[in-house]
């Protein structure tokens, strides 16, 4: 079982939970950031990746990499500079830690790595697993890049795991944060037609997940990281409204609208991606919540 793990983008949402699940079960952690840390029982290691700049002494002793770091897809409109950077930082990030690793001895045998369900793009209600074609769109373009800089780790003998994660349900932040908002003050509605499928995870699933990633040397590849029962935005939306108690009055927000205050962002909202978890299922992971009813009732309980 690996002991050292190294994380990037640690301090995000899902870096912050895992990082203490790791602790907690006996895991030595580092992180790469761009900003000292402050957590006593975490070594934090500095790099510039616009600058190429890394602390070459990160990979000492570790065994695993986890990476997660990235630009937010969903923080500010997809300028083509947005677009750029948010492309970068995935990329050029992982490409620099695979420069250390080539330059030193180390004893770093795997990399588990996020990705996305964007992969994916828009494909109405098609059923999709890891076998299917990826998209065509802005966000499918940066998952393959994402990951083909990834597989770039094959090279150098490393096991290689790419978890291609949905919309992470969380009680303090993120995507729920921002659905339910508008719910709780009675504005909640359905966004385009609301038939669109949203693929869908619980925090603790992913957390869960990743550290099966770390722990099971027999995963390599690409899996979908979403619950195995997805729901359309209408079903999501009215779920939301139910466990906070509110009604929903308002019709639907039209796409058209979406589109002309998000520019070419609104594909976040309103592409349809519903996406099987099959292929973890088969690999042994079991879902603590499968179910939507399931994973709002522990969030809002």
């Amino acid at each position: 079982m690996s002991k050292h793990i190294l994380l990037t983008g640690g301090t995000g949402l899902v870096g912050r939970k895992l990082t203490e699940l790791l602790l907690d079960k006996g895991y030595r952690v580092s992180h790469l950031s761009r900003k000292p840390g402050t957590h006593p029982n975490i070594t934090t290691y500095l790099w510039d990746v616009n600058n190429g700049e890394i602390d070459e002494a990160c990979i000492d002793g570790v065994d695993t990499i986890v990476h997660l770091a990235g630009a937010g897809v969903a923080d500010s409109r997809w300028t083509a500079k947005r677009k750029e950077e948010i492309i970068k930082s995935r990329t050029k990030s992982i490409g620099l830690i695979y420069k250390v690793l080539k330059s030193r001895d180390h004893q770093v045998t795997s990399v588990v790595s996020a990705s996305a369900t964007g992969y994916y793009g828009d494909r109405a209600d098609q059923l999709l697993n890891e076998d299917s074609a990826p998209g065509t769109d802005f966000l499918a373009n940066c998952c393959l890049q994402w990951e083909h800089a990834v597989d770039a780790g094959e090279s150098l003998g490393l096991r290689i795991v790419k978890f291609r994660t949905g919309v992470v349900l969380d009680a303090t932040g993120g995507a729920l944060a921002k659905l339910a908002g508008p719910v709780k003050f009675g504005f909640g509605s359905p966004l385009g037609n609301g038939k669109q499928w949203i693929p869908w995870i619980h925090e603790r699933d992913v957390i869960r997940m990743y550290l099966y990633g770390i722990e099971n040397e027999n995963l390599t590849g690409d899996y979908n990281m979403v619950a195995p029962n997805p729901v359309t935005n209408k079903q999501l939306t009215k779920a939301i409204a139910g466990e906070l108690h509110r009604p929903l009055w308002l019709p639907k927000v039209p796409a058209f609208a979406l589109k002309l205050i998000l520019g070419e962002m609104s594909a976040v909202v309103l592409n349809s991606t519903k996406v099987s978890a099959q292929k973890i299922e088969e690999m042994g992971f079991k879902f603590q919540y499968p179910t939507l009813m399931w994973a709002l009732k522990e969030i809002y309980k």
